[in-house]
């Protein structure tokens, strides 16, 4: 039987999303976090960037949430890798995060990765 367990979206930068990271993979759950670059009403598909990378949301599932271009969002969802190589994640969450400090975010990020490679990989002593 197949499970259905929604698993935690890892904690990732739009410069983490290349065809030779370890994220990206088919239905990897993903937490990603960008300026909206656009958005399409007809297609409920968001591009959101961050410096010269950019990433597209399929927000179809989305409900109750308004979008502005040019604000900070952060999405959780499954990545869904096309025959072109092209991802595109599906959304199963979405919030505004306007405000946020996207350089200290993703110091904090580092910080974190930094933290989990030194202590979580070592046995216990």
């Amino acid at each position: 039987m197949a499970s259905s367990e929604i698993t935690s979206g890892a904690l990732v930068t739009l410069q983490d999303l290349h065809p030779s990271s370890p994220y990206f993979k088919q239905g990897a759950s993903l937490r990603v976090t960008g300026r909206l670059h656009d958005y399409s009403v007809e297609t409920a598909i968001a591009t959101i960037a961050h410096g010269s990378e950019r990433l597209k949301i399929n927000t179809q599932h989305l409900r109750e949430l308004s979008f502005r271009v040019g604000s900070i969002y952060q999405f959780i969802g499954e990545l869904l890798i096309q025959p072109d190589n092209e991802a595109v994640l599906q959304a199963r969450v979405g919030r505004n995060v306007d405000g946020i400090d996207l350089n200290l975010y993703h110091q904090s990020l580092q910080l974190i990765r930094q933290f989990q490679a030194n202590h979580l990989k070592k046995p216990a002593t």
